[in-house]
């Protein structure tokens, strides 16, 4: 008999025990226990120094921190560690890129990143201190162009929108160079060299075919260009973050604050001679 109630009692707490433990792990299947994720307000956006870390300090921290974020702008001086650091989770979204080196270094590198939407960007323009209009350009006159096959492929469309010259109709677009010019009427004398080096060339080139980046490097007034490019949705710069975080909560307020009447508004007033995508524009 002792040894049945002994018996007995073992069974009733080994019942007890599971019972206790069903409770715990049926509390932990609810979410009861599960502490709630919280949404994510301490950011860190990353941006080449100059024009675009200015554009997320001045244009776009403002409306996001009085949405309650903290955010931290994080300066790079190359276009190779802006993606990586995203990927590798150190920042969290970047402005500095079009999406179509977005997407050729997203592939070569096995980086798996997303835009989010395009923002005004610093286009192309054509510089002279010597011309003060098109119709001044004279036969012979020198032109410095971008060496770079991306850059030269723009400045090559642009000179053709403006009408200096034509390009062969079965040029490749990812591979055009000068030597695909079919016509050029006054003659213009093409010197490609370094992108960073053309704004000095201003001063001494009768023409000069600048990047917007760069121009704006060298402190030049981009309203000041005979003629700036008809820029390409495809050139404009994107905020970017990883794919995994294009649905949140952050990258929807990031959004919405490049669509709100605020940002629009620092950009007319300290971003002059900026082309606006075409969201902008048309809506």
């Amino acid at each position: 008999m002792r040894k049945h109630a002994v018996l007995m009692m073992i069974l009733a707490l080994v019942l007890s025990l599971l019972a206790g433990c069903g409770t715990k792990d049926a509390g932990s299947d609810n979410g009861a226990d599960a502490p709630k994720q919280e949404q994510k307000k301490a950011l860190k956006i990353g941006a080449t120094a100059g024009p675009y870390s200015d554009m997320v300090g001045k244009a776009i921290k403002p409306i996001m921190e009085s949405k309650g974020y903290t955010i931290e702008v994080v300066e790079f001086n190359d276009y190779v560690q802006p993606n990586k650091a995203l990927a590798n989770g150190s920042i969290d979204a970047n402005l500095f890129q079009h999406i179509i080196y977005l997407k050729k270094f997203a592939s070569d590198n096995g980086l798996d990143l997303k835009e989010v939407i395009s923002v005004p960007t610093a286009p192309m323009g054509l510089y002279s201190n010597k011309f003060k209009s098109l119709d001044d350009i004279k036969e012979g006159s020198t032109l410095t162009v971008a060496n770079d096959p991306a850059n030269l492929a723009r400045t090559l469309l642009m000179l053709q929108d403006i009408g200096l010259v034509t390009i062969k109709k079965d040029a490749d677009p990812s591979k055009i160079s000068e030597k695909d010019i079919d016509q050029n009427p006054k003659k213009l004398v093409i010197k490609p060299l370094e992108a960073a080096q053309l704004p000095r060339t201003v001063d001494s080139a009768d023409l000069a075919a600048v990047p917007g980046n760069f121009a704006l490097a060298a402190k030049m007034d981009l309203t000041a260009a005979l003629k700036l490019e008809n820029m390409a949705e495809n050139y404009r710069n994107v905020l970017v973050v990883n794919t995994k975080d294009v649905e949140t909560q952050f990258a929807q307020d990031l959004k919405a604050a490049i669509q709100s009447p605020e940002f629009e508004k620092t950009i007319d007033e300290q971003f002059k001679g900026f082309s606006k995508p075409e969201w902008m524009t048309k809506k």
